[in-house]
């Protein structure tokens, strides 16, 4: 099977949280996974080696925080055309971020997208454990 990176933008450490759990999902079901902040990720060369990518972001005030805003920029010039992609995010009110960064991954970085963002207000309510674990499912599935 192949390899996933999960990069996130965290305020609150919750979508950290949801970022380690679609981990676990992917490792869970066969494939590789790797985790990583935001702002780890300075160079191409960071995201190059993998066959999907996750991103996600906090919303704060009705947007995905700054450097996953960067960080999207990188991506454009990595070439990911193609590439099985996710994205997700945990919120307070309004949730804008996870799709904002699902539509530029489908729309700007041409990736194979799975079914729609995953918004989560934390990891730990609400089925949310489950619910991360299964997104990570579908990437693997994606992978093959």
């Amino acid at each position: 099977m192949g390899k996933a990176l999960i990069v996130y933008a965290s305020r609150a450490g919750e979508t950290k949280k949801i970022a380690e759990l679609i981990g676990e999902g992917i490792r869970i079901h066969g494939a590789e996974a790797s985790v990583a902040n935001v702002s780890d990720i300075k160079k191409v060369e960071d995201l190059s080696g993998f066959d999907a990518y996750v991103f996600g972001s906090a919303t704060y005030h009705g947007e995905m925080m700054q450097g996953m805003k960067t960080m999207l920029f990188l991506a454009e010039k990595t070439g990911l055309d193609g590439k099985v992609g996710g994205s997700f995010g945990a919120y307070g009110w309004s949730g804008e971020a996870p799709g904002r960064i699902f539509d530029t991954m489908k729309n700007v970085l041409k990736m194979d997208m799975v079914s729609g963002p995953l918004m989560l207000k934390s990891a730990l309510l609400g089925g949310g454990i489950e619910m991360a674990q299964g997104y990570g499912k579908d990437i693997a599935k994606k992978l093959g």
